[in-house]
This record gives structure tokens, sequence and C-alpha cells, in this order.
């Protein structure tokens, strides 16, 4: 019975995973779609920008994060932890905050254009970004640039700075350090983060889908549209279908890329390789760099809440927040704003509950100490499984969800169980370290004198992983209420149940200065719930155990 409960995660992974995908693959390969993607040149054309919008956004990232990983990994200065917590808001802030955010500073009506209007008597706005590349390829870089401060940087600091010094006493100039000692010593984590980033904006759906507009499509965005706009099931079958292929594949790349690499280095704690900077040219490179890391990552979140709290005309008011318990005549939702927030609460709630419960089983049963003998060996191939679904991307499993559950169709149920399936591997990966860290004396000191194996994990184990299952909790709150790519497929457009996130989007999608104004405003809202998420789950890390 105990087996048979701790199994419960993997049932539920068969049932709403694996299922969906195996009706994805069928769907694609009983019609003729898989051809007509070959055949036609408008599907070629968007396969070839998703790969190399993919690759230059990587490009650009990791051109950004470099200098930023460098200043982490190799100075002391006032103020490095509070800039290093905002290196990571942006990666943690859901999609459409982070495209709501880009169109209130770069917008026609945003915040720099209108600046730059009536700072200059201009008779139109001089920036016009919307519905192009650019503004993509920004947002990319402004979402995935703290995957390069936390892998390199956090590789590089810990790297012996000796050898770069023994170099330069030999007489190599610093530029040539860097290129022969340097750079070979942090290529394994700098090839990962770039696949990381890679399969995020390869995958990128939100970003692309309201910033790019009808002129740029990448797979994920064309699954959404030939079903949703063309109803053309079985293509966006196909296309999905070419996605997991995409996905699976850069996931093992990763995988095996980290295995390869894992090599023995002369680690040093990080503190014994910063430096203050001491001389002119030094404090100036610093200055400068930690400003234009400010600027650029916290000026689209303060113009987005500034733009929430002005009207056209530059007047302080509180209009669109006040307008969001209200439904208008004329909205482009069926429910007003505020209940599409009480439902992304309501959601996250209940991801919190279920998916804790699941991911604290799956850490558990993976958790327990390995014996010999055959009952024990799947769990050498069970944790890359609970793990799969970080590699599917969102949208695909929407799209599997509205052809395989149709009876399930118009209950929320629907959407509760893809936030769930989002969250859960989150919830395990934040688990299952703290778990494996406690010490089995403690078990089975608590077993001599005659504890149940129940009593054992609820008196041992439960008390020692209390502060990581907050965090785990937390992780699944902010995942659920950030959600877009699975829940644009579940909820209908004259749904109850829409979501914060699907609001936003739609809002944004309409003209007039209302909508836009309350698109702003609960953008805002969305951003401060996940930014004080994430300040708890920074406060209640265990010992900065996680994965994440």
């Amino acid at each position: 019975m105990r087996r048979f409960i701790l199994l419960l995660p993997l049932l539920f992974l068969v049932v709403f995973f694996f299922y969906p995908l195996g009706n994805i693959l069928r769907l694609s390969l009983t019609a003729d779609a898989l051809g007509e993607l070959l055949i036609r040149p408008s599907f070629r054309r968007v396969i070839w920008f998703t790969v190399w919008q993919a690759a230059l956004s990587t490009g650009l990232t990791l051109l950004l994060g470099l200098p930023a990983a460098y200043l982490f990994a190799r100075y002391e200065f006032r103020g490095k932890t509070v800039l290093r917590a905002i290196t990571t808001i942006p990666f943690v802030m859901p999609t459409v905050v982070v495209a709501a955010a880009f169109r209130a500073l770069l917008g026609a009506n945003g915040s720099l254009n209108r600046l730059m209007v009536s700072s200059f008597n201009l008779p139109s706005p001089p920036i016009q970004l919307e519905q192009t590349l650019t503004i993509i390829l920004l947002a990319h870089v402004f979402y995935n640039v703290t995957v390069v401060v936390r892998l390199v940087g956090g590789f590089w600091g810990n790297l012996n700075p000796r050898l770069v010094e023994a170099a330069q006493t030999l007489g190599a100039s610093p530029r040539r350090a860097f290129l022969e000692i340097t750079l070979p010593l942090i290529r394994p984590s700098l090839i990962s983060a770039a696949l990381l980033i890679y399969l995020f904006t390869f995958t990128s759906f939100g970003v692309v889908l309201i910033l790019g507009g009808p002129s740029f499509s990448t797979i994920e965005t064309e699954i959404y549209r030939q079903y949703i706009t063309f109803l053309r099931p079985d293509v966006a079958g196909a296309l999905s279908l070419l996605q997991i292929v995409f996905t699976f594949g850069l996931m093992s790349l990763y995988a095996r890329w980290q295995r390869q690499t894992a090599v023995s280095l002369d680690f040093r704690p990080q503190e014994s390789g910063l430096r203050q900077a001491k001389t002119t040219g030094q404090k100036l490179m610093l200055g400068s760099m930690v400003l234009g890391l400010l600027l650029f990552l916290l000026t689209p979140l303060l113009a987005l809440v500034w733009q929430s709290l002005v009207d056209r005309e530059g007047q302080l008011t509180l209009a669109y927040y006040q307008a969001l318990p209200t439904l208008r005549r004329d909205s482009v939702v069926f429910i007003p704003p505020l209940v599409a927030l009480r439902n992304s609460l309501g959601y996250a709630l209940l991801t919190v509950l279920v998916a804790g419960i699941f991911g604290l089983l799956t850490a558990t049963l993976l958790a327990q100490p390995q014996r010999s003998g055959q009952a024990f060996r799947w769990r050498s191939w069970l944790d890359p499984v609970f793990m799969l679904p970080l590699g599917a991307s969102a949208v695909t499993l929407g799209f599997g969800y509205v052809v395989t559950f149709r009876w399930l169709r118009t209950s929320p149920l629907l959407v509760l169980i893809a936030h769930v399936l989002v969250a859960f591997p989150f919830v395990v990966r934040t688990l299952l370290p703290v778990l494996q860290g406690i010490k089995p004396n403690l078990r089975e000191a608590a077993a001599v004198l005659g504890a149940s194996p129940t009593r054992v994990w609820r008196e041992v184990d439960l008390p020692i992983v209390g502060r990581a299952l907050l965090v785990a909790s937390v992780f699944a709150f902010t995942v659920s209420m950030g959600e877009f790519g699975a829940t644009s497929f579940i909820v209908r457009p004259n749904s109850g149940y829409l979501t914060i996130p699907i609001a936003i989007e739609r809002f944004l999608g309409q003209p007039g200065a209302l909508n836009f104004g309350q698109a702003l405003a609960m953008s805002t809202i969305l951003m401060l719930v996940t930014a004080v998420g994430f300040t708890a789950i920074e406060r209640f890390r265990y010992a900065d155990i996680g994965e994440f």
C-alpha cells in the first residue's frame, strides 16, 4: 500500500503527460500534415525563424551576460547581494509581464517615446519597435541574462585566481590570460548556459505572441495559431511533434554535455578570488557595468509601474486599477479583471496543495536509500522520467490536453492539472537534495526506538524538510500565477475561469487607452506577487540547497 501511494505521481504522469503526448503523435502521423510542413514555404520560414532567432538571442545574451558574470565573479562591492537578486527578478517574471513591461517602455505610447516627444517637441514617437525583431530580442536578453550570471558567474567565481596570476607573471597580457586560461576553464559552464538559453528562446511563446504580433511566428506561436485561428489540429499536431523532437534533443544534448565535461578543477571559495576596485579605471568600469545592468533590468519594470499610474496626458491616476473590479459592456473578456486575478489565486493555491503532495511523494521515493536487487534498479531511470515535463513546452502540453480530454474541455479542472504538471518538477528538484541530505542514522535511531516508517517520516524527515517544502510551495504558487502557454489553449474566450495572464494578453491585443492601462495594472499586480514570491524563496531556502 505504501509503495502504491508513492507511485501515485508516476500514474499522474502517465495519464496527464505521456498519454496526451501519445495523442499528439497519433494525430500528426495519421494526417498528411508532416508532408505539408515540408511543402509549404510559410512553415519552412517559421521553422527557420525559430532556429535562427534563438541562436541570435543566445549570442546577444552571452554578450551582455559575460561582463556581468565577470563582475560578480571577481569584484566585491557595496550592494552586490541586492544587484544579484535584481538580475534574477526578470527570469522569474511571467512572460506576459515581461512583454507588457517592454510595451510600457518602448511602445508607441511608452515611457521613452513620451519623454522624447515632450522633451524635443516631436510630432510623432521616434521609437517604432512594436512588432519588430528588435523588441523580441531585447525581451529575450532581459529574460535570460541571469542564466549567464548564475551559471557562468558562479563557476568563474570558484576558479583559483592564481592560475591567471601565474600566467600574467610569465608575461601574458590580461587579454591573452583570459583567452588561454580563463576561457577554456569556463567553457563548460558557458556552453551549458548557451544550451539552456537556446532552449528557452527556442520555446518562447508569450514574448513572441505579444511583442511580435502576426509578423513573426515561431513553432510555439504557430501551433497556437493553427489550432485556435485556422482550426487545423493536424498541422498543429505535426508542429508539436517537431517541437517535442527539438526540445528533447536539446535537453539530451545538455545532459550529455554536463556528463562529459564534469572534470575535477582546483576550486576555491568565491571570497578568495574577490577584490576591490582600486584604480580609477577599475572604479569607472565597475560603476558603468553596475549602472548599465540596473538600467537594463529595472527600466522596463519601472516603466510598467509608471505607465499603470498615468493617463494619456501624463497625469497621475488610479483609474486603471479602479476599473479592474468592473465588467465593461465592450470588454474583451467576459468577467471583470479582478475575477481573473481571483481565479489565478485559486488555481495557484490548489497547485501548491496538489503539486506539493505529489512532489513530496516523488522526492521521498527517489531519496530512499539504495539497496541491491532488481526491485530498486528502476530508480536510476525514474528520476529523469519525472523531470520530462521540464523538457516539454507548455504550449505542446496545452494542445495535447485539448485534443485528448475533450470531456474536460469546459472544466477548470483541466487548467489545474496543467498548472500542477508544470510546477511539479520544480517541487521535486527543490525537495530532493534536502531529503537526500538527511543522515540515515537519524532514521535508524528512531526505528530502533520502535517508531514505524510513517512515524519516522513524520517526526524525522518532515521537520528537516519543512523549509524546503515552503520554498517548493512558493515555486509552485509563482509558476501557477504566471502560467500562460498551456492555459491559453485550455481556457475558452467566454469562460468564467479566465486567469490573469490570459486577461493581460487579451487586453494588450485590443486598442484603446483603458484596455492598455488595465493590462498594465494587472501586469503590475502580477509582477509584485511574483517578486514577493521570489523574495520568500531566497529568504527561506534551506542553506542555499536546491537546483533552482
